[in-house]
């Protein structure tokens, strides 16, 4: 059996996440403290990993004139950062194999912001896709893809604490589809670029998100 790791699996999405693969793959769950960069990622690159799953996020914000710079790094290591140095190891062992999946949980907030105060977020989630898209260039002939997932608004326990309830019926009714998302809506486009019918994808983004943003 193929073997995925998927970051951030302690939080909604991320749970979701690696419960959908588990019917396919051996899944490694992990959370943002795994991914910490000071943290030695050898044992990491030991490991056979088929499906690399970067959803571990900081949502951290504030507003440009009260945004500090550790605020700023924070973010940025665990959201941009962590997915470089997890792809330096263990996307070659994927090249030598000559299959592999690297899917980069991003946000559809990169496409439309919602307000003021997202812009270290949305900043490096934009640079996310930027990786994808490059890496997905530069991983092309080698059998492993790279392709990124941006879920819209989701109720999960964690967002729930940060916003109020107006915010998610002001995005639910934005929709296109009149109804909340769920984790498992981000979960099953993961599972399809994780799959064997999506070997033809690279460098693409999908946006689970009710039809909010339309690429």
């Amino acid at each position: 059996m193929r073997t995925a790791l998927v970051t951030g699996a302690a939080g909604g999405i991320g749970a979701a996440i690696a419960a959908r693969l588990d019917a396919d793959f051996a899944v490694t769950r992990t959370d943002r403290d795994d991914c910490d960069l000071t943290g030695d990622l050898s044992s990491l690159a030991s490991r056979d990993v088929d499906v690399l799953v970067n959803c571990a996020a900081d949502l951290s914000n504030a507003p440009l004139a009260e945004l500090d710079l550790d605020t700023w790094r924070r973010v940025n290591a665990v959201n941009v950062e962590a997915p470089l140095r997890l792809c330096q190891a263990l996307v070659p062992g994927m090249v030598e194999r000559g299959w592999g999946r690297v899917i980069n949980v991003i946000s559809n907030t990169f496409h439309r912001p919602p307000g003021g105060g997202m812009v270290a977020y949305v900043t490096s989630k934009g640079a996310l896709l930027g990786f994808t898209r490059a890496l997905a260039v530069e991983l092309g002939g080698t059998g492993v893809t790279v392709n990124a997932v941006a879920p819209g608004l989701t109720p999960t326990p964690a967002s729930r604490r940060d916003l109020p309830p107006e915010a998610f019926a002001r995005v639910l009714g934005q929709q296109a589809l009149g109804r909340p998302l769920t984790p498992s809506d981000c979960a099953g486009a993961v599972a399809f670029l994780a799959s064997e019918e999506a070997g033809s994808m690279t460098g693409q983004t999908i946006c689970p998100d009710g039809g909010l943003v339309l690429l």
